[in-house]
């Protein structure tokens, strides 16, 4: 009887132990399968990355990438105007251009990262490109050092100056790029800033 319950409990052990290299085999191979399993569900995420924009050419960028600092100077120019005139209808003016033209900045920086490029800076991005229009640093340490009726008469003529230089380039932009975007912005920029130029000749006519 010893014997047999030996042989019976060896029986059993051995039993066991084969389960339980049954049972690692199974959960190593569940193992496997979640692995695999989420190696594969990875997969389409990947692929589901955005792919780059195709609809634009080089005209759209350059148009961009010019306007951006172009931008950036006009509203450094609307900043001055509290401090250097109490001219209200200049006020009015200065603070209308700043309004439009800072979320244009971002509309414009928007869009040239959906095209893969990078974000512009006020002093940089214009790809070496004369932007029309654009102040030197003459012209705007003289306009920094004048105020009062001086000072506005150089702003309303400098910003004449500049808003031209922006619809030239915002009419190049509609005559040779091909991205709706770009070009609707164009589009605004000319109807906007062509009704300023003429706001600010009749001004200068006033004074």
């Amino acid at each position: 009887m010893v014997i047999s319950r030996t042989r019976i409990s060896t029986v059993l052990a051995a039993s066991t132990a084969a389960a339980a290299l049954v049972l690692a085999g199974c959960s190593d191979n569940d193992d496997m399968s979640g692995m695999q399993h989420s190696s594969s569900s990875s997969a389409p995420a990947a692929s589901s990355a955005p792919a780059a924009r195709t609809d634009f050419n080089d005209a759209d960028v350059t148009f961009l990438q010019m306007m951006y600092p172009h931008h950036a100077q006009a509203v450094d120019m609307a900043k001055l105007v509290p401090s250097h005139s109490q001219n209200q209808e200049l006020l009015a003016l200065a603070a209308k251009v700043e309004q439009a033209q800072a979320p244009e900045m971002q509309q414009i920086t928007t869009l040239l990262q959906s095209f893969g490029k990078p974000a512009p800076t006020a002093g940089s991005g214009h790809g070496g490109h004369t932007m029309p229009g654009m102040m030197n640093p003459d012209q705007m340490n003289a306009l920094q050092a004048a105020s009062g009726p001086d000072f506005d008469r150089q702003w309303l003529t400098m910003m004449i100056e500049h808003h031209t230089g922006a619809v030239a380039m915002a009419e190049t932009e509609l005559a040779q790029g091909t991205n709706d975007e770009s070009k609707a912005l164009a589009r605004s920029i000319i109807d906007s800033q062509r009704a300023e130029i003429d706001t600010m000749r009749g001004m200068l006519g006033q004074s």
